[in-house]
């Protein structure tokens, strides 16, 4: 007699078996005539040009990890609060514990302005020839100054 956990195994055992025959028999009955249009890439209709390698924003990534990271607490934290009652305060202060940490890994990141999606750039010092090395907003302060003085 199988248990529940057998009921499972058996019905993901012959779902991947019909999965499997399914896709064999596809390749015995389909006809494979391959020709250089069909082996193009496709972009919807449109004459392919560029690179198709792009590169993505790193915050996309960061997205990305932070909510797995918040999914994975939440399943987690659904078993613990279903049983909360049975297993008593130890199990309550490990999971305040888990919780606090991702809290301070959640300000970390906040903090260090990874989820802010508009980071202005850098500003890059530069050398100008006879006053040396200038901030960023060396330019702008002249073109200011020249603006105050021709208005007086």
């Amino acid at each position: 007699m199988l248990s529940d956990f057998g009921y499972v195994l058996l019905f993901i055992v012959t779902g991947a078996i019909f999965v499997g025959i399914a896709l064999f028999a596809a390749r015995l009955i389909r006809p494979d005539r391959p020709n250089e249009t069909k082996l193009m890439t496709y972009e919807c209709g449109e004459i392919p040009f560029g690179n198709a390698r792009v590169q993505f924003n790193n915050r996309f990534y960061i997205i990305g990890l932070m909510f797995l990271i918040f999914e994975v607490e939440i399943l987690l934290l659904f078993p613990w609060a279903v049983v909360f009652k049975e297993i008593g305060w130890f199990a309550f202060a490990a999971m305040f514990v888990f919780v606090f940490l991702i809290f301070i890994g959640f300000i970390y990141e906040l903090g260090k302005g990874q989820l802010t999606w508009d980071v202005p750039k850098p500003k890059i010092p530069e050398y100008i020839e006879g006053i040396g090395v200038v901030d960023g907003d060396y330019r702008e302060k002249q073109k200011r100054k020249k603006q105050t003085e021709m208005s007086v």
